[in-house]
Parts: structure tokens; C-alpha cells; sequence
């Protein structure tokens, strides 16, 4: 089906993009599974290409796109692997808002052209041990201490963390669940520690770490908006967080669908390719139905949000089915490869372990089905 969301600018994007990854990405893969990191090279080389300030405004060294371009970005990322898309769309989807839109004018102008040229990598600091999908439970705390904050706690799970320049982190700032602050925190600030990568099962070559802040001392302009109203601001741009997790998911999907699909021409069994058996051709024929749906609904939210109007139930909705379609649209994939699906040199092996996380982050499957479900009338009645 085409997908007429996209206008001639965006397509043009797109083709940039592939060529990003075709020449930058995919040749170092090994090398950042080895390192569990994406090189800086890497990073100012998708600076130079354009790829992390297509949404920032013109006068801020960016294009001035509008979220489309993001969605591409995260799609054409996703081919060369889910680590990529995730770790770059940290940068450019999730921290940028807060820094265009929460920062004051000699903080964008400090943080900003670097953050477009990859000189400045960045992460958000949310999750703990003990505040995964519950957010306002975070223990991490910010205590005013003169004209100065004085950060205590600790981030786990944090994409971009080992190597990040700075983090926008949410900090408990007094009573109540939802009294929390944002703060950006510079690398080599004096009492922030960053964890050497953490060691998962799939996307090696992300860089995932623990942060941990031990008397931090920051000054009062370190603090992004108001006192007390991040719980706010961290839900209000949730909704284009999940939406960008969704076109990464699904870009992931179609890239081993399509993976898959060339296999299957060319492995034989009984004389014949595989893929011209019918259970081959029936589960191709629901893998590519099941993404081409899935999609079909993310550009209908696409549209929604670049027009300032996407829900944040649609957006929940769009996060866990793309999610729930990759996952199911891998693992066929996975079958189909046989005993050589289950093996780390094959890119099918690699998608299938990457995508596991994805029912989990930006929100799990199961708070998304309750965020929808509350949405019914259905809400808990203790």
C-alpha cells in the first residue's frame, strides 16, 4: 500500500538516511557489538549527514522539519540494527524536546549546535531499580541548598549512559508522588558517576549504563522549568516517545521481513525453495499483513501528532501492537530460518534478541494496555 504521508522532501530524507547507514552503520557493526558502544565517529559522522537536527529550528543549526523526518530516521536506522535506532532517537526524539522547549536561551545556545553536530551525545535519565513504569515512585532526590541543588541517587537502564555528555534527569524535589524536577546534569560534573555499558542479551551495540549522583552539586540554572512540574513534562512527551519507539520497531520488523523473504528464495528442502511451500507462504503472507497494518495506524498517529493532536491512548495503542507485531513478525522470521535462525552470524539471530525489549521500554505492554483499558471507563476502583 503506498503511504502517502510522506511529501517529496521526506522521501528525499529517506534516501539520505539509507545511505547514512549503508556507509557509516552497517560497515562498524562488529566493532560496536565489540566496544557495546557506538563510536564517536559515528555520532559526528550522522551529525554531518543531517540526521540529529532534521526537528531542531533553523536558527538552532537544524532543519526545521517537522516529526516525519524523525519517523523515517527511525526506520532507516532500524534496518542496520534496533540498538541503532534506540540510541540515536534518545538524542533526537526524546532528550531533544526537553532542551528546545525547557532550557533557557544561553543553554540552548550552549548545548544545542553541538548536540546537531554529534559533539554532544545525550541521555534522559528516568528509570531506577525501584521506578521502572512507575515513575512517580522515584527515590533519586534534589535538595536545595542555598543557591545550588544537591542531587542523591541513582538511574539504571540508561540508553547513551556511559557515554553521554549530558542528562536531563528527574529528581524527587519534596512531598507528594508527582513532585518531581528535571535536571541536566554535564559529564565530569563532580560527584556524577557513569557505569562502564551494561551487558544484555541483545543490542550489544547500544551503550546502556547505570548513573549514579553522590552529593552532585548543581547550580540553580541547571534546573529545566518549574519546580515540582517534571512528572508533567515527562508525560506530556511520552506520547512522542512512544511514537517513535513504534516507527523503530516496525522499521526493525520490515527490514528482517524482507531479510527473511531472500532467504527463503534461496534456501532449498526437497528440491525446492522453501518459501514455495504453502506454511511458508502462509506465514510470510500474515508477517507482511501484520506490519503493513501495524503501519497504517502509526502514520494515521504520525499525522495526528505533527498536526498537534495525537492522544496519548492512540499513542499507547500504536507503542504495544508495534511492539507486540515485531516480536511476532521476528519470530516467524526466526523459524523460517531453521537451525540457522538460532545463530549469532545471521541478522535474523541478532533482531530476535534486540526486539525482546521492546514490550518492555517506553512504557511496557502491560501499562499500555492499562493507560487504553483506564481510557474504556475501566479504571481501578480502590
Amino acid at each position: 500500500m503506498k503511504r502517502d504521508l510522506f511529501e517529496d522532501e521526506h522521501n528525499w530524507f529517506r534516501e539520505s538516511a539509507r545511505e547514512f547507514v549503508q556507509r557509516e552503520l552497517i560497515p562498524h557493526r562488529e566493532e560496536h557489538r565489540k566496544q557495546h558502544s557506538i563510536s564517536r565517529s559515528a555520532w559526528l559522522a550522522a551529525g554531518e549527514a543531517g540526521l540529529l537536527s532534521v526537528a531542531l529550528p533553523v536558527e538552532m543549526g537544524g532543519a526545521g522539519g517537522d516529526f516525519r523526518f524523525n519517523a523515517v530516521m527511525c526506520e532507516e536506522l532500524a534496518r542496520a540494527g534496533l540498538a541503532y535506532a534506540s540510541s540515536f532517537t534518545i538524542h533526537t526524539d526524546v532528550v531533544a524536546p526537553y532542551l528546545l522547549e525547557l532550557t533557557s536561551p544561553e543553554q540552548r545556545e550552549r548545548w544545542l549546535p553541538r548536540f546537531a553536530t554529534g559533539e554532544l551525545v545525550t541521555a534522559i535519565g528516568m528509570t531506577e531499580p525501584e521506578a521502572g513504569s512507575d515513575l512517580a515512585a522515584l527515590r533519586t532526590t534534589a535538595t536545595p541548598d542555598g543557591d545550588s541543588w544537591v542531587l542523591n541517587g541513582g538511574k539504571t537502564f540508561i540508553t547513551n549512559g556511559a557515554g553521554a555528555d549530558l542528562v536531563v534527569v528527574a529528581a524527587r524535589t519534596g512531598e507528594g508522588r508527582a513532585n518531581i524536577s528535571l535536571f541536566a546534569v554535564e559529564k565530569g560534573t563532580p560527584g556524577f558517576i557513569q557505569s562502564a555499558p551494561l551487558r544484555k542479551v541483545g543490542q550489544p551495540e547500544a551503550d546502556t549504563a547505570e548513573l549514579f549522583f553522590e552529593e552532585l552539586r548543581l547550580p540553580a540554572e541547571a534546573l529545566l522549568g518549574e519546580v515540582g512540574q517534571g512528572f508533567a513534562y515527562m508525560m506530556d512527551r511520552l506520547p512522542q516517545e512512544r511514537l517513535s519507539a513504534t516507527y523503530a520497531n516496525l522499521g526493525h520488523a520490515e527490514a528482517t521481513l524482507a531479510t527473511t523473504l531472500e532467504y527463503v528464495l534461496e534456501r532449498r528442502a526437497f528440491g525446492r525453495p522453501i518459501g514455495t511451500f504453502q506454511n511458508s507462504r502462509f506465514a510470510l503472507a500474515e508477517a507482511s499483513t501484520a506490519v503493513d497494518v501495524a503501519l497504517a495506524f502509526a502514520d494515521r498517529c504520525l499525522a495526528e501528532h505533527v498536526a498537534g493532536r495525537l492522544d496519548p491512548v492512540d499513542a499507547a495503542k500504536a507503542k504495544w501492537w508495534g511492539a507486540e507485531v515485531q516480536n511476532q513478525v521476528i519470530d516467524t522470521c526466526v523459524q523460517l530460518h531453521g537451525g540457522y535462525g538460532y545463530m549469532d552470524e545471521y541478522d535474523v539471530a541478532r533482531a530476535w534478541t534486540d526486539a525482546r525489549v521492546t514490550k518492555i521500554w517506553a512504557g511496557s505492554n502491560e501499562i499500555m494496555k492499562e493507560v487504553i483499558g483506564r481510557s474504556l471507563g475501566l479504571g481501578d476502583p480502590r
